[in-house]
């Protein structure tokens, strides 16, 4: 077989112009590089006692002592918290004698992310990558609206005419993905228009651009972190049934609260037809069960005991009933058994799924346009909220 691999221009032997050169070191720039330098840091961190979670390979812990150091690492990026700032400052400058380190001091502002500190806990928000994107896109100067998106004309895979630069389209959109990291009221209109990065068309490309005349609108929004809520855990899960009109796909969502503070959130297409309305509620209660279960597992690593088991909020009764009682898996049979796992943690006190109003549900703006009125009312009570007074 002839192997694939190349020498670099300018690195050919040219007595030996099939050899390649073999990488003693892994070179800054290359693929490998992120790989190699969180290989190396995982292993100086471990020496040093850091114990790395199995729920997230990227956070590590350090307990002795009674003290607690947290490092959270992405690629060269890490944020250094604890419970005893001498034991922080020491780790600090052990790992500058290690690696090339640089201490920017206090958090304010990570990988995008505006982290503004008051007495009542802390905001998060992207306002200046907001406006980076604006500007890069030419629409700081767009006319602002008050929702992310219009109920008309109903986009669909052939709505429109192409687009003439699909990557525009692509590159926008993978920025409003990551954007949607603390913005959780444009999670749904983010999820529909990447169901059409294949093949976009004009009038995605509006629809993509109404985003942005919000943001521009919304640019200080975030979501704020009280520092006097208590230690609960409960989640809203809602579907929207089969409103997609190119394939009957249910988009569901789910909002993940730790107290009063939005922690987690999603808003996508779920994988398969769902028959009923019930199968479909049914389905995003599993997807909630699973990330509730993988935030116990972070929270309990942390050290953090809850005072009771989780709840997640379903507004349909059914679905409710589903996954506690057995006598109902007759009428649910094609459902794949790996939903099914709910029910466990509902049989042994793990979780509870209680039902809600369809008023109350706050995961609704995460699964379908809402009117302007409701759609603003619902933007405090997700969450979402302008940078308070310092």
């Amino acid at each position: 077989m002839k192997s694939m691999l190349r020498n670099p221009p300018g690195f050919v032997d040219q007595d030996r112009p099939h050899y390649v050169c073999r990488l003693h070191k892994a070179l800054y720039g290359l693929k490998q590089e992120p790989r190699a330098w969180y290989q190396e840091l995982r292993r100086y961190l471990l020496t040093l006692g850091f114990v790395n979670f199995v729920a997230d390979t990227s956070l590590f812990t350090y307990r002795q002592h009674g003290a607690i150091i947290y490092v959270l690492v992405y690629v060269d990026d890490m944020l250094i918290t604890g419970t005893n700032t001498a034991y922080v400052t020491i780790f600090i400058h052990t790992l500058a004698a290690r690696f090339s380190l640089k201490d920017l001091g206090e958090m304010s502002y990570c990988l995008g992310l505006e982290a503004t500190r008051t007495s009542k806990g802390l905001h998060l928000m992207q306002k200046r990558y907001i406006i980076d994107l604006l500007a890069k896109t030419n629409m700081l100067n767009s006319q602002p609206v008050s929702n992310p998106m219009s109920p008309t004309p109903a986009l669909t895979l052939n709505s429109g005419t192409p687009h003439h630069n699909p990557t525009e389209y692509r590159t926008v959109l993978g920025s409003l993905q990551y954007l949607s990291f603390t913005r959780p009221d444009i999670a749904y209109a983010v999820n529909r228009l990447s169901q059409f990065m294949h093949a976009p068309t004009d009038l995605h490309w509006q629809a993509a651009k109404r985003i942005l005349r919000y943001l521009a609108e919304t640019s200080s929004h975030g979501i704020f972190i009280r520092a006097d809520t208590p230690l609960t855990l409960h989640a809203y899960s809602d579907v929207d049934w089969s409103r997609n009109l190119d394939n009957c796909v249910s988009t569901n969502a789910y909002i993940l609260y730790l107290g009063g503070n939005p922690i987690s959130w999603s808003s996508k297409k779920q994988r398969s037809v769902s028959l009923s309305s019930t199968e479909a509620e049914y389905r995003v209660v599993a997807n909630t069960a699973s990330e509730v279960s993988w935030v116990c597992s972070l929270l309990t690593k942390l050290g953090i005991s809850l005072p009771a088991p989780p709840v997640i909020y379903c507004d349909n009764v059914s679905a409710t009933y589903l996954s506690a009682n057995p006598v109902f898996h007759s009428r649910m049979k094609h459902v794949a058994i790996d939903f099914h796992f709910v029910r466990e943690y509902v049989q042994s006190d793990a979780l509870r799924v209680t039902h809600v109003s369809t008023h109350d549900q706050l995961a609704d703006a995460l699964t379908k346009l809402l009117p302007r009125p409701q759609f603003v009312n619902c933007l405090s009570k997700i969450g979402v909220t302008e940078t308070p007074p310092s």
